[in-house]
């Protein structure tokens, strides 16, 4: 771009500085070079692109321009839309997965114990008939700002979540997850979204690796982060690709139901057992309880194992095949995780093999990604209904070898996978060049500070966020102040003592969605753009030369005519719209014209050569939008198919719940609860009154803080007002109100039981755990 050869000279009245105009000074100032404009940037090519510069800000900014109405815009209002609506189905499927997962694991525990509880009624309940949050505003303006200001620092400065990722606990990091992976950086296919959360990964990752003290449980172990990483792979491009890669191969696998590879030789040789029973009619002549070596040994099950063998190989080179040859498919940013992995594993390792590099990458890329996805098909949407016996064990087996492969393990968990080791070697090489091609992606840190400023120039970012997400987070950041925030001037501790206490955890029925505006009251305002950039590189030829071309591109797609014709006359351009009807098209016709002739006085352009520089650009401009709004057409198309498959997965979910609910009412039944599922308090149950002599005595009671002399007047009263809860009342002989009440829920104690947690107090007195339960199982439960 010319430089104007004239003095600077203040800009005329009718023109004023663009608000884009503020974040290309921002980016002048950080050294970003004024450079010309070109194509659309790209993540893979970012350091090489052509628009990493100041003048490509208006471009990028022309590629969202709310002013304009022509078809381009349309489509990306459409695309727009259904990203939106992908963003916030993928939170809802998140949260009814966690439900899931939290009823999975009660009802395990229930089994055991027989006991159903109305904890789970509750989940399910809110679950199933409270689906929609309620749309609400904070009340308080001021608190409102004040978070809106700390979610900005939080999703534009990532490294205060990649350290808080660190630092919670197993059973906090679900809540953090939905607030990180579908509210923070919820916009999915939003590229500045992305590059944040990537580089949030780039940090947790890094604080992993430089922690490690065991290469082998490197990524393997079920940690906050690795959990941050398998959530981060269910997200929209990730489901989309395993559909559009496995799904087809899943399916024909499926179609043969009768096909059985098991090669368990104990398995092998019981069903050898029934068949032939079957077939004769007589007890099998041989003695059937056999060990594991016994059943390799038999002649008869290797005979019927050895066909097994190589047809399991054929079928997960298929697979192997399929995976390998869709590289070009993966998401961006699980290819930009594995050259992460890969280069801190160098940095970290300098000694370690190539093989093991790529058996950690090949953790968390099969481990993480493919595998779960192989061996649940359901649950990924790839397939309908759930696949028969013999099709789900074999997809278990060509998991567990293609993890194997990505291990390079030359053994195996269990024996019988020995004898695929063939194939293992036979693929090591190839697995090997595809994990480290999976790595050669660009980075797309060029591309992240664009997408900054183009942000810092907007007026409207905002973040659809719950209440109970602002207040957990809020409490997880006040729990780990210290060590996120030292130092008073620290910007996030500043926002937290601003903010204050956290406040509880709202009901589900009042837990609102708001919208959140962010801002950052760090950043310097310059409301004076002329005096302003007096001493940058950044002149007030090259903005008001940038501002002119925006306009006259803006003005050109709201006149398509006047765009075609050629050879294109820029004073005409400015004079059509200028004589438009359209009051809002002639006030940029006039505007237009007089910014280009005060680019002509400055000498930036001449109207002897026809303005040629600015036509070429405005040119190749309107070119770019026109193969944008292709490219929008094909990601629209393609982003309905992945939205059709979420909304499959939230209709797979709920009859999961469903068949819980169903579950958890038989359990009722059958344990002789007399509450309904539905609803009402049912009969209460009790009280009954035992001592704390006996309670002693049955080792119940383990401490007791009760001095000897008063043990004798005290007793306990416990009730079930509802099946599952129980009040513990410790009473005083002689006083008509308990010294103590305690509820509890059995399904809580029971967790405690499993966790190890010995005892359960109860201020006076400490209760075994363990024999509490007993004692209520005793006691309640109709045998």
């Amino acid at each position: 771009m010319a430089k104007p050869p004239t003095p600077r000279r203040s800009f005329g009245s009718i023109y004023t500085p663009s608000d884009i105009a503020r974040s290309a000074f921002l980016a002048a100032s950080n050294g970003v070079p004024i450079g010309p404009t070109g194509g659309a940037p790209s993540p893979a090519s970012a350091t090489s692109d052509k628009r990493y510069s100041v003048a490509a800000l208006w471009s990028m900014a022309a590629e969202n321009d709310i002013e304009v109405d022509d078809e381009l815009t349309k489509a990306q209002r459409k695309l727009r839309e259904i990203k939106s609506r992908i963003s916030s189905q993928s939170k809802k499927n998140f949260l009814l997965e966690r439900d899931v997962r939290y009823l999975d694991s009660r009802i395990a525990l229930l089994i055991q114990n027989r006991m159903a509880v109305v904890e789970q009624q509750e989940v399910v309940s809110a679950v199933m008939d409270g689906g929609e949050t309620a749309e609400g505003t904070l009340p308080d303006d001021r608190k409102r700002q004040l978070y809106g200001n700390l979610f900005f620092l939080l999703q534009s400065e990532p490294r205060h979540i990649a350290t808080l990722a660190r630092l919670v606990t197993l059973a906090e990091i679900d809540t953090l997850l939905q607030t990180v992976m579908f509210t923070l950086y919820g916009n999915q296919y939003e590229s500045r979204e992305e590059f944040l959360l990537l580089s949030m990964f780039q940090n947790v990752l890094a604080a992993q690796f430089e922690t490690a003290t065991d290469f082998g449980s490197l990524l393997r172990a079920n940690t906050p982060v690795s959990r941050m990483m398998t959530t981060y792979t269910r997200r929209g491009p990730g489901q989309s690709y395993l559909k559009s890669v496995l799904s087809d191969r899943i399916n024909n696998l499926l179609e043969h139901s009768d096909l059985d590879l098991e090669i368990n030789p104990l398995k092998v040789f019981e069903q050898m057992v029934r068949d032939i029973e079957l077939e004769t009619g007589e007890p099998y002549p041989r003695p059937t309880g056999i060990s594991a070596e016994e059943a390799e040994r038999n002649p008869d099950v290797r005979a019927i194992i050895k066909p097994r063998i190589k047809t399991l190989m054929e079928i997960t080179g298929s697979f192997l095949n399929t995976i390998m040859a869709s590289i070009e498919q993966v998401p961006y940013g699980i290819r930009w995780i594995c050259k992460q992995i890969k280069s801190l594993t160098k940095r970290k390792y300098p000694d370690a093999t190539d093989l093991n590099i790529c058996s950690l990458i090949g953790g968390f890329f099969m481990l993480r990604f493919i595998n779960p996805a192989i061996v649940t098909p359901q649950a990924y949407m790839l397939i309908d209904g759930n696949p028969s016996k013999h099709p789900r064990r074999t997809l278990t087996l060509v998991a567990k070898l293609l993890q194997n492969l990505a291990n390079k393990a030359s053994y195996s968990k269990e024996g019988y996978m020995i004898a695929l080791n063939p194939f293992v070697e036979e693929n090591k090489a190839r697995i090997n060049r595809f994990f480290n091609d999976l790595c050669e992606v660009g980075d797309f840190y060029e591309a992240l500070e664009m997408e900054q400023y183009i942000a810092l120039s907007k007026k409207d970012l905002d973040l659809n966020i719950t209440l109970n997400e602002m207040y957990n987070t809020h409490a997880l950041l006040i729990q780990h102040k210290d060590i996120l925030a030292p130092g008073e001037k620290h910007h996030l501790g500043i926002c937290l003592n601003d903010l204050g206490p956290a406040p509880p955890q709202v009901p589900r029925s009042e837990n609102r969605a708001i919208v959140l505006p962010l801002f950052s009251r760090w950043e310097q305002p310059i409301t004076d753009i002329p005096s302003a950039i007096a001493d940058s590189q950044l002149t007030q030829g090259d903005i008001l030369y940038m501002d002119t071309k925006a306009l006259f591109v803006q003005v050109l797609r709201l006149m398509p005519t006047v765009a075609a014709a050629r050879p294109m006359d820029l004073f005409k351009v400015a004079e059509s719209a200028g004589t438009s009807r359209e009051q809002s098209l002639t006030k940029k016709g006039v505007k237009v014209r007089e910014m280009l002739l005060q680019l002509e006085e400055m000498g930036v352009v001449d109207r002897k050569d026809k303005h040629a520089l600015l036509v070429e650009e405005i040119q190749q401009e309107l070119v770019h939008l026109g193969n944008l709004k292709e490219k929008v057409y094909k990601e629209v198309q393609s982003l309905e198919v992945v939205f059709s498959t979420i909304l499959d997965h939230n209709n797979y979910l709920k009859s999961q719940l469903e068949s819980y609910k169903a579950y958890l009412q038989n359990v009722r039944v059958q344990a002789g609860m007399s509450t309904s599922l539905k609803g009402g308090k049912g009969l209460v149950q009790g009280p009954f009154k035992f001592t704390h002599q006996q309670w002693e005595k049955e080792g119940i009671i383990v401490e007791s803080n009760v001095p000897e002399a008063r043990r004798a007047n005290i007793f306990f009263n416990i009730f079930s007002p509802v099946a599952g809860t129980f009040v513990i009342a410790l009473h005083y002989k002689g006083r008509e109100r308990p010294i103590l009440e305690l509820d509890v829920k059995i399904d809580d104690l029971l967790e405690k039981q499993q966790q190890g947690v010995p005892l359960l107090d109860l201020e006076y007195v400490q209760l075994s755990v363990i024999k509490t339960v007993a004692m209520l199982n005793k006691t309640f439960l109709k045998r």
